[in-house]
């Protein structure tokens, strides 16, 4: 596939007719943030095209149009694409692991509880670089989608609850689109149970909602306390949906690579 510059990116409607959460929300993210990068099997009237952003994967169009050897760089990606796609993707990958999913939309409004003493809540900024780029490792996939603890601070989309100058929890518009804007949250383990993370998210809604937006909620369904969290939070179910986890390249494509 050939990489496509921002001058060269195709309009997004005809490739992202849905609208429910995060049918178009990544696409509609990764081109709004820069922290995306697109892909077509060709650059004039592509027939297939790529969006990643984070460890997202989003195919849409014609998956004829592709190689297997076209999806090499995609391995460990979470990927969203129609039923068309999975011949492809099963060529592409030693292993494809659907993960079914669950998307909310905020119905309930909430406010944010009181948080613990010595503890607040405030949006991040950009001096909560240094904060965020202490979350241990496990947790730094939640500024991924901003290209990174930098992005995320300067982009007023996160909310975190601090002691001093330390991050217990934090929740940020991990995708933002025209419509919706999805959600991730982290908590520090040992505070979690705290309805930290509670607080924050609550905040982030009344935010979204200040915004002229929808706040959306995705997560697996093997997911208990994210769902509970949602629920809580006043979210409630709209849709499911599958999305796949790709492996490695699948031998004769890696033999292909080398």
């Amino acid at each position: 596939m050939i990489e496509l510059s921002p001058d060269q990116l195709p309009a997004l409607s005809p490739w992202f007719a849905s609208d429910y959460p995060g049918a178009k929300t990544p696409a509609e993210h990764a081109l709004a943030s820069g922290a995306g990068r697109w892909w077509a099997d060709r650059a004039i009237d592509p027939r297939a095209l790529a969006v990643a952003c984070a460890d997202h994967l989003l195919l849409r169009g014609e998956p004829t149009a592709l190689a297997p050897i076209a999806l090499a760089p995609f391995a460990a990606h979470h990927v969203q694409a129609p039923a068309r796609f999975l011949p492809l993707l099963g060529s592409a990958f030693d292993l494809l692991v659907p993960w079914e999913r669950m998307a909310y939309v905020h119905r309930v409004p909430m406010s944010p509880p009181r948080p613990p003493h010595g503890v607040t809540v405030r949006r991040l900024t950009p001096a909560d670089v240094a904060a965020l780029t202490e979350l241990a490792a496990d947790m730094a996939w939640v500024h991924a989608s901003w290209g990174g603890p930098t992005g995320l601070a300067a982009s007023g989309h996160g909310w975190a609850a601090f002691q001093k100058d330390r991050i217990l929890a934090v929740a940020c518009t991990y995708f933002r689109g025209t419509t919706f804007e999805d959600i991730a949250c982290v908590t520090v383990p040992e505070h979690r149970r705290r309805r930290l993370a509670l607080a924050c998210v609550t905040a982030l809604c009344q935010d979204i909602a200040a915004r002229g937006h929808t706040p959306s909620w995705t997560c697996s369904r093997d997911n208990r306390p994210s769902r509970l969290l949602a629920w809580t939070a006043g979210f409630r179910l709209e849709h499911e949906y599958v999305h796949y986890l790709t492996g490695q390249p699948a031998r004769r494509v890696a033999g292909l690579i080398a």
